[in-house]
């Protein structure tokens, strides 16, 4: 029997306090979700617990099972609701996601991972996953590079480990990384993952997910400049090795406003994707068996080549970009220490000083926040750069180990000059 499966992802930027029009738009993408028509829906930005709980309320007629993936201090931010029972949910939180002392982007406090959905569907198991990886604030001079690059290489092997028994796997979220950007080609070329969206149809259309023109939450300056946007948010999927399946459907489902509002539902675009699925006949898996054993007289033999050599080509990019990343560590450690004595010497100087009539209470205010400053740079130049700096070795030395496999297997590259290049 086929199986056939709609499924949703939307960014609802649900900040509060911050996003505009957070209750009339979050009421909208309700009554979207009450419509029936979508089998699994992933939500990200969720940052409302109360929000939240009025889509649960609000969708249970159609969407009777859900799950939010609690984290961090204010939690993922990510949100499932399915029409089929979720028999298990797990959340792998991401070794490095930004910095605690940059409360100005807050990623950090969301606790950002990938949460997984083990959804039962006609006695099949479906493994929906669900993620939203850390921003780019600054595409000239990106900060996050290295932190995202992880989570994506730490997504995709956590996909890879947790195939399991699924019939299809499908990641759904606002991954903030472009076609052909290095987190995506880490996460795609190392999950084995398909986008929804081939090269092929990203050229020929317009699928901008994020600062589109027509969106009413974009900047006008960006609008102006690029008012097709750029495409972050995606639907992947993966057929379990027995099964053969189809991309039916693929497109951004809602209109430009919401009805009656001269708003849109979100500063990012939904994505909508149809797939259907069946169990492969014994001819097809023969044919598959016989294709892999003798894979240098097919053309299947060439295009594993060429994912491969994609893959090695990724992970050597992510590797250097580790590098980089260790070392601008070790610069900023110094930086914090130097500022942390020149702080010190400051605070020294000013006990030697009586302050004058009428302004003991301000010296003391002074002394206080000079002893804030010195814990902070401390801790930054100790703890946490112990911390960011196991994060970014381990993931650096699981992508070595990658590496090093596929050369061993593919022979593809020089494994020996490239690790003494990369050490």
């Amino acid at each position: 029997m086929a199986l056939e499966l709609s499924i949703l992802t939307l960014n609802i930027w649900g900040i509060p306090f911050i996003s505009k029009d957070r209750e009339v738009r979050v009421q909208a993408i309700g009554d979207v979700l009450a419509s029936g028509n979508y089998d699994i829906v992933s939500l990200q930005e969720v940052w409302s617990d109360n929000d939240y709980q009025y889509l649960r309320k609000r969708v249970e007629g159609v969407l009777p099972f859900a799950h939010y993936f609690y984290s961090g201090v204010v939690g993922s931010g990510l949100a499932v609701f399915s029409k089929f029972p979720i028999v298990s949910a797990f959340f792998h939180a991401w070794s490095v996601n930004g910095y605690v002392h940059r409360i100005q982007h807050g990623d950090w406090f969301g606790g950002k991972g990938v949460g997984l959905a083990k959804i039962l569907v006609h006695g099949q198991l479906v493994h929906m996953y669900a993620a939203h990886l850390h921003a780019e604030y600054d595409r000239k001079r990106d900060d996050y590079m290295a932190h995202r690059v992880i989570q994506a290489y730490d997504t995709a092997q956590f996909i890879e480990s947790t195939r399991g028994t699924a019939v299809v796997q499908i990641l759904a979220g606002d991954l903030n990384t472009e076609p052909g950007d290095l987190a995506y080609r880490v996460l795609q070329t190392t999950s084995k993952l398909t986008d929804s969206v081939d090269r092929t149809m990203y050229v020929s259309f317009l699928l901008g997910t994020n600062e589109i023109g027509k969106n009413t939450y974009t900047d006008p300056e960006l609008a102006r400049k690029n008012p097709q946007g750029k495409r972050i948010d995606y639907i992947m999927y993966r057929f379990a090795d027995h099964y053969e399946g189809q991309l039916l459907e693929h497109h951004l489902p809602l209109p430009e406003r919401i009805p009656g509002k001269d708003i849109s539902y979100s500063d990012h675009e939904a994505v909508y994707v149809k797939i259907i699925l069946k169990k492969a006949s014994s001819s097809t898996i023969q044919n598959l068996i016989a294709c892999s054993g003798n894979r240098q007289d097919h053309s299947d033999g060439a295009e594993q080549c060429e994912s491969d050599q994609e893959t090695v080509l990724a992970l050597r990019e992510s590797i250097v970009i580790c590098n980089e990343s260790l070392k601008q560590l070790e610069s900023h450690k110094r930086s914090y220490t130097l500022m942390a004595i020149a702080v010190i010497i400051v605070l020294l100087n000013t006990l030697e000083l009586d302050a004058p009539y009428g302004l003991k209470t301000a010296y003391l205010l002074l002394r206080f926040l000079l002893c804030g400053f010195i814990i902070f740079f401390v801790f930054m130049a100790t703890i946490w750069n112990v911390m960011e700096k196991h994060a970014i070795l381990a993931g650096k030395l699981s992508m070595e180990i990658a590496l090093k496999g596929l050369n061993d297997v593919g022979e593809v590259g020089k494994p020996d000059e490239y690790f003494e290049a990369a050490h």
